[in-house]
């Protein structure tokens, strides 16, 4: 049976005496993994910082993972590199541009990302964790459509790319995202250092839960997640764990297909008032369906964000009791377990 990992995304302080002390905060509540964001803006005004960010992390014996925090763009953050490689934006197929988005198939945003994992190596990063890689369709057209896919497509199909999204459109993008996390993700292996990965649950998004079969056949990538939030769909309650149960079990049964670890992550922003213990029996049904990497985002409700959760400190406070009561249960399942070695059943 694989650790029970606890995590809390954070990210916005940069500020190391509250860094030490959220840290501390983090620990009571009950977590022993720490996802660190790593942004371009941290890469270029921070990185020493985050240096000693990750070395306290360890010093105060949390793990930790490097997120590569809108690196692409959204889902994110808006990508700085465009700046300066504006001949990398994603088009959709009528011809609009993405204005925050990076096409993954242009070789200098590929390069550029194994700078990112240079420097994420050399402040002591060694696990990172990719967060969302997605593309954007509907039915009237999709992304991406620059000359260097529309140049790959015609290669790998023999036709000219379509406006209108077809079969073809839609296993492109795929092979979109599984070419770039194929290049980058073997660089960081070389490395030495674990690939993480949480794919959003389903529709046309290159990739998705429902077809993360394409990244599971990478043998650089370490841990295949996804994220089951419930908050937009206005599920509460019994709702919620059932919402949870089925789609942690969807990703194990994933994960478990190719031999890899697997990311579970409960939503801890946009709650609103009155339903914070959601939070508790979405953990629960994490657990339950088999999960033991369980993460939440983020920290204190991602009370530094406008889509914070409404009443922050009672979902801080429902999180620790997530956290303790998915601990007991382990507890439980560890003493079960002793009791059978020790022929007490």
């Amino acid at each position: 049976m694989d650790k029970l990992n606890l995590g809390i995304a954070y990210h916005g302080n940069r500020l190391l005496s509250h860094v030490r002390e959220d840290l501390k905060d983090i620990i009571d509540h009950r977590f022993n993994t720490v996802v660190h964001m790593f942004s371009h803006n941290d890469w270029d005004r921070s990185a020493n910082i985050m240096k000693e960010i990750f070395a306290m992390t360890n010093e105060m014996g949390l793990d930790f993972w490097v997120d590569n925090w809108g690196l692409a763009g959204v889902p994110g953050d808006k990508s700085h590199f465009l700046c300066y490689h504006p001949e990398a934006h994603q088009y959709f197929s009528d011809g609009t541009m993405r204005p925050v988005n990076v096409c993954f198939n242009h070789e200098s945003f590929i390069s550029w990302t194994k700078e990112w994992i240079d420097k994420v190596y050399e402040c002591g990063g060694r696990k990172i964790f990719w967060d969302e890689p997605a593309l954007n369709s509907n039915k009237d057209r999709f992304s991406c459509a620059c000359p260097v896919c529309k140049k790959f497509f015609k290669e790998r199909y023999g036709y000219e790319m379509p406006v209108i999204p077809n079969k073809d459109a839609y296993d492109f993008q795929v092979y979109t995202i599984r070419n770039y996390f194929d290049k980058v993700t073997s660089y960081s292996k070389a490395k030495g250092m674990e690939n993480i990965v949480c794919v959003m649950l389903g529709g046309h998004l290159g990739i998705s839960l429902d077809n993360a079969d394409a990244l599971g056949t990478l043998d650089t990538l370490d841990n295949i997640g996804s994220d089951p939030y419930w908050v937009g769909l206005n599920l509460t309650g019994a709702e919620v764990y059932k919402f949870v149960y089925e789609n942690t079990r969807k990703n194990i049964i994933t994960s478990e297909k190719f031999c890899k670890n697997h990311n579970i992550w409960i939503q801890c922003y946009s709650n609103p008032k009155g339903l914070e213990e959601d939070v508790v029996y979405a953990a629960e049904a994490a657990y339950d369906a088999g999960a033991r990497n369980i993460l939440y985002w983020g920290f204190r409700g991602s009370e530094g964000n406008d889509y914070r959760a409404q009443n922050p400190d009672i979902i801080w406070q429902r999180m620790g009791d997530a956290n303790l009561r998915i601990l007991n249960k382990e507890r439980d399942r560890i003493r079960e377990e002793a009791k059978i070695l020790l022929n007490l059943k």
